[in-house]
């Protein structure tokens, strides 16, 4: 059909034509970029062609046409104009037609330009694995039968089915055939046996011998970790840095200290990757709004210490919040995520968090579950042994969104030693006394309280409470107010707003007492302001809350119940430092004031949550823990065990924690035998070994004794109405709860 054009129209036609040329040439040439919306650890290399999302677009760009039509050419006759779209309409229409049949024919070569986009991106790393030719059409390929491969014949005929489902195939040679998929499977995944007419070596991303490393030694700079991090921005980011910069001193004096001590040998330098999920891909998006708007900063605490602290450690670190780099860092194939790596990791740790976990099995598919005993996993609040094994949790109604990682419980480290089947990995609080300020005055406080709560929600229905503060003291509060939104606090009330880290500091050094609203739970800002000379008052939890009554905890990996804002505070430092009370007792709230403005109290910092503190107890990690051995666990050694038997119904955390002793999940090997209840003079009718987070335990009725068949499932917090709990216990350093005497 010839259609006469006006030149206007013919340069909306040409428009249109020089646009769908671009939709081609995007599809074929641009690199592939992650979008913040996609799901965990998956790339959107693997995404291929998508021919109806083409389609739509092309439909898009008609309805720009009509529109500009009618707007810019209203001069125009309607027939004419309706002649002419019925063209393009026709025309679109096999345009599109067209290009499916050519972007099939050029989709084949879509991996080869992954490859090429994978291999000019990559990091510095060991020789990269090469696709090797899968044999050639004359060559026929049978599915062997071999006992020691018993899941070859399943995975051909997944891959048969399966093997467009992801890029990552392709790029490996798969295509399609018998022989691409034996020669996959057996050179890349191991699941069947190597072919008998070709060499065969080591799967290429299973770990290699490493050569003798440098030892580490203590720095007295964090120069290597200003270098890590300063490509990385946001107000996450910039609070870390900020936070790492503000206590750089006292993480240099205090590894100066930890060296002259002799206490810690050099370790080997460790290589050593810090990646927090949370601040990766859409997730990291809705953090950073949270943290300008008073979002918890408890995490972020977390990790400037801990990378504060590897730095001075000496080890060799690398720090990312970005996906794609953590496909780089990775060796992660092009694709979803069905393949492993391209070569063997490099990392000797990786610590991350929940998201990161995802992230990581997105990027290392296969190999995840062959590297992750390096993981380890900041969870401030917990993850116990019934929520972390997935087929138990299922089967025993421990299932919630945050478990069934299969990890040691040991591998998950928490902000405060409230769980001991997890590793208590902490932070560094604000010191007491800063240089200058040790004089008689430094201490000096003013009649006036800041109260704990970033948010007008946490505020809610506390009126009655913080109206018996403000009859006592002065009142001041940090909640983020939103533009043009009236404040809801009281007119006493003297808020300043968001405040910067160093500008709370400073608020807090003025203060005579830090008030609790109940709610953050166990955050770090209650022990710095205890370190700055604050009393902390909080409110007392009665009924105590847990998964079962709060929505908080809901869906946590933890049956704890909480019986205050702070357990921590609560128990580990008391009064005259922390004041526990009942919120809706205006007389006990009255009375805890008084007593405290008429007590002189000094900033106080438990030994575990100083910056050596810190030091000592990650050095003793890093030296001793090792979750990728196959043999039982040396440390702490046996000679730190106390053996005790719990009282019916009773965890054994709170067995040993009566005998002023803590249960130690390590030592739970050392007494699963039938000797064990033989030295604690209990007969038993028999001995059963079953997967359960309660054994080992004793039952009086019938003498039953139950020893544990899934070492995972050994945990301190099991406990149930008819069993005595068997319990490894152990003593602890003064002020270092997670270290025994002779676990240095």
């Amino acid at each position: 059909m010839r259609v006469a054009l006006r030149p206007r129209s013919g340069c909306l036609l040409l428009c249109l034509g020089l646009s769908v040329f671009s939709l081609l040439l995007q599809s074929l040439w641009m690199p592939l970029e992650m979008t913040s919306d996609e799901s965990a650890g998956r790339s959107a290399e693997g995404q291929g062609v998508d021919f109806r999302g083409l389609a739509l677009r092309l439909e898009a760009l008609s309805s720009q046409v009509q529109k500009l039509s009618r707007e810019r050419e209203a001069d125009r006759p309607a027939d004419h104009l309706t002649v002419l779209l019925q063209s393009f309409s026709q025309e679109r229409q096999n345009l599109v037609q067209l290009l499916e049949r050519e972007l099939r024919r050029v989709s084949q070569r879509l991996d080869q330009l992954s490859r090429h986009h994978h291999h000019h991106h990559r990091p510095h790393a060991p020789s990269t694995y090469r696709p090797h030719t899968h044999a050639g059409p004359a060559e026929e390929c049978d599915v062997p039968a071999d006992a020691a491969y018993p899941a070859c014949a399943e995975k051909v005929q997944f891959l048969q089915t399966r093997w467009h489902s992801d890029p990552c195939y392709a790029f490996y040679g798969v295509d399609g055939t018998a022989c691409s998929i034996l020669t996959y499977l057996s050179q890349v995944e191991g699941f069947c046996p190597p072919h008998p007419r070709r060499n065969h070596s080591a799967l290429p991303w299973h770990e290699t011998p490493q050569p003798h490393r440098e030892k580490a030694e203590i720095r007295t700079s964090l120069s290597h970790l200003y270098e890590s991090i300063r490509n990385t921005s946001g107000p996450a980011m910039r609070f870390i840095r900020s936070r790492v910069e503000r206590m750089s001193e006292r993480w240099i004096q205090a590894g100066l200290k930890m060296r002259q001590s002799n206490r810690t040998a050099p370790l080997t330098q460790m290589r050593v990757l810090l990646y927090p999920g949370a601040l990766a891909g859409s997730v990291g998006q809705h953090f950073e709004g949270m943290v300008e708007e008073g979002g918890p900063l408890g995490e972020l605490v977390q990790w400037a210490d801990l990378s504060a602290c590897l730095t001075i450690l000496g080890h060799d670190l690398t720090f990312s919040t970005s996906q794609r780099q953590l496909h780089r860092l990775t060796g992660a194939a092009p694709g979803r995520g069905s393949c492993p790596i391209q070569r063997p990791l490099t990392f000797d740790l990786i610590y991350t968090d929940y998201h990161g976990l995802n992230h990581l099995q997105g990027a290392m598919g296969l190999a995840f579950q062959y590297y992750k005993c390096r993981f380890r996993i900041l969870d401030s609040f917990g993850t116990e042994p019934a929520f972390n094994l997935g087929s138990y949790a299922h089967s025993r109604g421990f299932q919630t969104l945050w478990g069934s990682w299969g990890l040691q419980p040991l591998q998950y480290m928490t902000m405060f030693p409230h769980t001991p089947d997890n590793s208590f990995l902490g932070f560094a609080s604000e010191e007491a006394a800063r240089e200058g300020e040790s004089g008689p005055d430094s201490h000096r406080k003013h009649r006036m309280a800041v109260v704990y709560g970033k948010q007008h929600y946490m505020w809610q229905g506390k009126s009655e409470y913080v109206a018996a503060i403000g009859e006592e003291l002065e009142t001041h509060a940090t909640v983020y107010q939103p533009p043009g939104r009236a404040s809801t606090l009281p007119g006493f009330v003297t808020n300043h707003g968001l405040l910067t880290q160093h500008r709370f500091l400073q608020l807090l050094r003025r203060a005579k007492v830090f008030v609790g609203l109940g709610f953050p739970y166990e955050g770090p800002a209650p022990i710095e302001a205890i370190a700055l000379g604050c009393v902390l008052l909080q409110p007392r939890f009665d009924p105590p809350h847990s998964s079962e009554n709060n929505d908080f905890y809901k869906g946590k990996p933890t049956t704890r119940q909480i019986s205050s804002q702070h357990p921590y505070a609560e128990e580990f430092i008391g009064k005259p430092h922390v004041w526990t009370v009942e919120m809706s007792n205006r007389t006990e709230v009255r009375e805890a004031l008084r007593a405290i403005l008429s007590t002189e109290v000094k900033p106080f910092t438990p030994f575990e949550l100083t910056c050596e503190g810190m030091l000592e107890r990650l050095h003793a990690y890093i030296t001793h823990q090792n979750f990728c051995s196959p043999s039982a666990p040396a440390w702490p050694p046996e000679s730190a065990l106390r053996l005790r038997l719990g009282p019916l119904g009773q965890s054994c955390a709170s067995a040993c924690r009566r005998s002023s002793l803590v249960c130690e999940p390590a030592l739970f090997r050392r007494l699963d035998g039938a000797d064990a209840f033989t030295r604690l003079g209990l007969g038993c009718s028999g001995a059963v070994r079953e997967a359960s987070h309660l054994s080992p335990a004793y039952s009086p009725w019938g003498r039953r004794c139950s020893l544990q068949l899934d070492p995972l499932l050994f945990s301190c917090a099991g406990a149930a109405p008819s069993l005595r709990r068997l319990c490894p216990c152990r003593a602890h350093l003064p002020g270092q709860v997670a270290l025994c005497p002779g676990c240095l």
